[in-house]
């Protein structure tokens, strides 16, 4: 890993160590919020599989009673008896969070009734079919909901393990390497340091022995 720009001196060292340290700490936290998204995740995907497999198999249900309902009534009585819905439908959508994720929760408020037709040209299957479609409406922004949170949360999971992978293969080792590049130098330079003292000291040594030894 190739190192940093720096230069290298003792203030530069301490500024590496405390982006280090900060680094390191990023990573844990961010390690750590990956392993929760992750849980979160698998909980919400089992979560949608069930309610998909209980949808599908309610869903078939009330086609076939409707199937049914639509073969005991010609096409002009099935268009005329469903043309005119009493029955309002609003729903209300708010943000919630999951591990720093906002995803929309749905809210769904039903008025009204479903027989909005006469009950001489309808046949009683078609109550059946549409109570169950009424009922199945706030399964069903259950589901859409719950999806669409796995797909949020795949997304986070994707970008938190992207900046958990730039710290731990890229920015720790840089600082790791720039640490150590920069405190060889500074023990070089130290060495340097104490050896030309030493010479420095040494030749003082010798011009004052031969001041004391020399001629009068």
């Amino acid at each position: 890993m190739a190192k940093l720009q720096v230069n290298p001196n003792r203030m530069e060292l301490l500024k590496l160590r405390k982006r280090l340290a900060v680094a390191e700490r990023g990573h844990k936290l961010l390690k750590d919020k990956l392993d929760e998204l992750m849980k979160r995740f698998l909980e919400m995907v089992k979560m949608a599989q069930a309610l998909r497999e209980e949808l599908e198999g309610r869903l078939m249900d009330s086609y076939i009673v409707f199937a049914l309902a639509r073969s005991e009534m010609i096409t002009e009585e099935a268009e005329a008896a469903l043309s005119v819905p009493t029955a309002r439908v609003e729903v209300e959508v708010e943000d919630r969070r999951v591990m720093g994720v906002k995803i929309p929760h749905f809210e769904v408020e039903m008025e009204g009734g479903y027989d909005c037709y006469s009950y001489l040209t309808t046949p009683f299957s078609m109550d059946t079919a549409l109570e169950n479609y009424r009922e199945l409406l706030p399964q069903l922004l259950q589901l859409a909901e719950t999806e669409y949170a796995v797909g949020l949360l795949a997304q986070e999971i994707e970008s938190t393990r992207r900046r958990v992978n730039a710290l731990e293969h890229v920015l720790i080792p840089s600082l790791e390497e720039t640490i150590a590049y920069i405190t060889m130098k500074l023990d070089e330079m130290e060495r340097s340091y104490r050896t030309q003292l030493m010479k420095i000291k040494s030749l003082q040594e010798e011009a004052a022995g031969s001041r004391v030894t020399g001629p009068r």
